[in-house]
């Protein structure tokens, strides 16, 4: 499949900083991150293909067709080299990118990923997707809220758990599987040891599906990198908790440019 064009936004100056998202998600899924970059950092957010504004392809899609569309967006936008960030899945597109075009990556930020699942982990997430494929999508959206935010968010921001789930709603259904069998069947341990980029490795304390042991093991496999565990969140730390995720991602980012 040839890539596509992408719908994206750009916003700042300094050095090129691209923003995947996550399954279902939006490029607007990083306003406040990119709120706290912009001054230092040319931020280049965008919908993966089947979201959003961009374009529809018939799926399935595959994680090299993320990547191609990535590759592709850089080369139309002129940047030389990019910093990548991604979240959930888009944490799996920025080391993949990173694999296949390492001349173009000065870093990659890992935010709320997996890599190194056990057996069990595996089943774990073919039982959602199964269900999904046998019930819907919109009827195992509660599944979701209870993944991705804490009880004390819920409760407190009821118009931004709607938000997100609209996002969700929104999505073509056989895009949204076709992602999240992506992000389900992907296994990055083979080939994390040849990203020899710098990487930051984040995620919550309480993330289930992106735990604090997987993440431990990416930070192991991965030659250059940060391991940083925030406690007491779970998957959706873009929105939960921006304010706790930028001092991490902006000095780690600051840092490839300084000393």
């Amino acid at each position: 499949m040839t890539a596509i064009d992408v719908s994206y936004r750009i916003e700042g100056q300094g050095p090129a900083l691209y923003l995947v998202h996550g399954i279902g998600a939006r490029k607007t899924t990083w306003n406040e991150l990119v709120d706290g970059l912009k001054q230092d950092f040319t931020c280049v957010s965008y919908d993966l293909r089947g979201h959003g504004e961009s374009p529809i392809p018939p799926p399935p899609y595959s994680l090299e067709d993320l990547v191609d569309d990535l590759e592709a967006l850089r080369r139309k936008l002129g940047h030389q080299k990019i910093h990548v960030a991604g979240h959930s899945l888009g944490g799996m597109i920025g080391p993949a990118y990173a694999h296949a075009y390492p001349e173009q990556t000065l870093s990659v930020s890992l935010l709320s990923t997996a890599a190194g699942r056990s057996p069990e982990d595996r089943a774990k997430l073919k039982a959602v997707g199964d269900a999904m494929e046998q019930n819907g999508v919109v009827e195992t959206l509660e599944t979701f809220v209870e993944r991705w935010f804490t009880d004390a968010f819920v409760e407190n921001h009821p118009d931004l758990i709607k938000a997100r789930l609209q996002q969700v709603k929104e999505t073509p259904v056989d895009v949204f599987l076709s992602v999240f069998w992506i992000y389900a069947t992907t296994e990055m341990a083979p080939w994390l040891h040849d990203v020899g980029c710098p990487c930051l490795v984040l995620t919550g304390e309480l993330d289930g599906g992106c735990n604090p042991r997987l993440n431990k093991f990416i930070d192991s496999e991965l030659p250059d990198s940060r391991l940083v565990i925030l406690e007491g969140l779970k998957h959706s730390l873009t929105i939960e908790a921006s304010d706790r995720v930028l001092p991490h991602l902006r000095e780690f980012l600051l840092e490839q440019h300084t000393g």
